[in-house]
């Protein structure tokens, strides 16, 4: 019986680089706030770009997942944003003035106009 590694390579190694960039997206959010998003853009385009580009299924497919995770990194960014002003996490007192007070019943969701869907319920 012939055992073929691949999938659990790839499926070891998305995790792991999905694991890595929460604590990147909170480090770069609290050192430079949401202006970075555009390296995030440009690497994770790439990364994509050379995932066409390569013939070993694994590499590939690790560049397909490094350029998706980049790419969603810009979205947590701003959203980490909103989880500082929200108070979840330390914000930089460096730029405290770039940080809003977020009401209570605010959400992360750009869905209902910010607006927790049990907030509507009070309107």
């Amino acid at each position: 019986m012939e055992l073929h590694f691949t999938g659990v390579i790839i499926a070891i190694s998305t995790f792991l680089i999905i694991g890595i960039f929460h604590p990147i997206v909170i480090k770069v959010e609290y050192r430079w706030g949401t202006r970075p998003w555009w390296i995030f853009l440009v690497l994770g385009l790439l990364a994509i770009c050379m995932a066409f580009l390569m013939e070993n299924v694994i590499v590939s497919s690790l560049l397909g997942v490094l350029g998706a995770s980049l790419l969603w990194s810009i979205g947590e960014l701003f959203s980490q944003k909103k989880r500082v002003e929200k108070g979840w996490f330390p914000m930089n007192p460096a730029r405290k003035d770039e940080y809003q007070p977020i009401e209570p019943d605010e959400t992360l969701c750009p869905v209902h106009k910010g607006k927790s869907i049990y907030a509507k319920d009070k309107e």
